[in-house]
């Protein structure tokens, strides 16, 4: 039996399915484009070290980059979940930094303790580290919509006190790139728009 294809309906559908579609193919630029950057963030972890940003946003060609900075004083400290140097689990205590007598001060990544409600021993001094931003604290709603503020820089401590564990140096390759499955289900999402349309055509008409 020959479908018989109605206008408007098959209009919207189409327009749907060319919208997933072309979302399928933006997912694969934005995979290109992030594999780009890894590189750059493995190509910075090996280069010599930098004066500290003085403001985020962090630049993409200083990101994973060596650099020292002063911690004047400890304002505030943070727990969130971490790793250790070797790999072991625990509670990574982050140190909101003074760095002078304006501006945005730093966030320090200075250790890892088992516990999340230890006073940390650290007040503050000169501290040498990896530069990445602060962990996220929003979901992916929260990002989708954009009304999120700007993360502000932190330092990755090569070294900590001896009441905490040195925190795991970030790793660029731990960046996601989940564009691939993006866009894969994309198009799945197209053609399965495609499919179902085409048979609830074909049983209303085989049906009337």
């Amino acid at each position: 039996m020959k479908l018989k294809l109605p206008l408007i309906p098959t209009i919207v559908v189409a327009l749907a399915v060319a919208t997933m579609i072309a979302l399928g193919i933006w997912q694969l630029q934005r995979k290109g484009e992030k594999e780009a950057l890894i590189a750059l963030y493995a190509a910075n972890a090996g280069k010599p070290p930098i004066t500290f940003p003085d403001m985020a946003p962090v630049r993409d060609a200083e990101m994973f980059r060596k650099s020292t900075l002063n911690c004047l004083e400890v304002v505030k400290w943070q727990s969130v979940s971490g790793r250790d140097t070797k790999g072991n689990a625990g509670f990574q205590y982050i140190a909101d930094c003074k760095t002078g007598p304006e501006g945005p001060g730093a966030l320090v990544a200075y250790g890892i303790a088992d516990r999340p409600d230890i006073k940390p021993k650290w007040k503050g001094g000169m501290v040498s580290g990896t530069i990445i931003t602060e962990p996220s604290r929003y979901g992916v709603i929260e990002r989708m919509i954009g009304k999120i503020p700007v993360p502000r820089l932190m330092i990755v401590a090569d070294r900590a006190s001896e009441d905490m564990r040195p925190v795991a140096q970030p790793d660029p390759k731990s960046v996601t790139n989940n564009h691939l499955s993006y866009a894969l289900q994309w198009f799945f999402f197209a053609a399965a728009a495609l499919i179902i349309y085409l048979l609830a055509l074909r049983r209303k008409q085989a049906g009337g």
